[in-house]
């Protein structure tokens, strides 16, 4: 009882960030489902949402600016798709990996020059910022409902890929891109609706997030976003129960660390991981062994 008491407050808070983590790495594993491609930017998508809601909750109510920033992020991972993507939907995948990380390093330069590379204070949202008392450990209100409002996007995501026409279509395409584009699926469609997808997670991931760690900088999608990445590779990238997996195992591990009193090693155990499954299990818990078509 004395070990539960004294890891509580770690253990709840690795699961509510393994919750946002696991609403950016939908984002990394549905595009590379998709089109093959690890989408660098996703991440500077997600730091961009938490600079939107700073300076928009300054001159709207936050009814308003909430709403608002998840409506602006998506629509800022459409206009990436449409402008960084789309024209290089048959160049070779390395031209759109560079476009992928051009588009990153533009968002981020583009923030420190708006921003002039200070911190911003993130505005606290009533309710999911106030103090709750779980088990006799003091808390905010988001590190709980995280992991509920997680699970109930991730159900209503699988819920819209295995049994809704659309999610037919991005199953077709995620196997075999030319054969679903002779059958008549609009291949553009899909993936700019993948896109709209992602952003519109890491949207609520954002909102999650800056409201427990009130504090938003240019880099601030950096970390996060390769945890994500981490965690979308952990759990076989392509596989959304994989993705969601691999990011709370990632969360509560980090957090435990950080109770021992090895905060400086979190970060890296993150990235050992990775080093670890790339070399025992390449494909990830739960991804597929990729066959070469002949």
């Amino acid at each position: 009882m004395g070990f539960l008491e004294t890891n509580l407050p770690y253990i709840m808070a690795g699961v509510s960030v393994g919750g946002q983590y696991a609403l950016i790495a939908i984002g990394y594993t549905m595009v590379y489902g998709i089109l093959r491609l690890i989408n660098f930017a996703h991440g500077d998508i997600f730091m961009a949402a938490g600079f939107m809601m700073v300076y928009l909750s300054a001159s709207l109510p936050l009814y308003l600016s909430i709403p608002l920033v998840i409506i602006l992020t998506v629509l800022l991972g459409f206009l990436i798709e449409r402008s960084a993507y789309a024209p290089l939907r048959k160049a070779p995948r390395m031209s759109i990996m560079i476009s992928a990380i051009g588009v990153s390093y533009l968002i981020q330069n583009c923030a420190w020059y708006i921003t002039s590379g200070l911190a911003k204070q993130y505005p606290a949202i009533p309710w999911i910022s106030e103090s709750v008392t779980v088990f006799s450990s003091t808390t905010k209100m988001v590190t709980v409902i995280t992991p509920v409002l997680t699970f109930m996007l991730v159900a209503a995501l699988v819920l819209l890929i295995k049994h809704t026409k659309f999610g037919m279509a991005m199953r077709a395409v995620s196997k075999d891109f030319e054969t679903s584009q002779l059958m008549g699926i609009k291949i553009n469609s899909v993936i700019s609706t993948t896109f709209i997808i992602g952003s519109f997670l890491a949207a609520v991931g954002s909102l999650l997030f800056f409201s427990n760690y009130m504090t938003v900088t240019p880099t601030a999608g950096s970390m996060p976003g390769l945890k994500a990445f981490v965690a979308a590779v952990f759990g076989g990238i392509g596989s959304i129960p994989g993705a969601v997996l691999g990011a709370f195992i990632i969360g509560i591990c980090e957090n435990i660390i950080k109770g021992l009193g090895l905060t400086t090693f979190s970060d890296a155990f993150t990235f050992a991981l990775l080093i670890i499954i790339l070399i025992a299990k390449p494909t990830g818990l739960f991804g597929e062994k990729s066959t070469d078509k002949v």
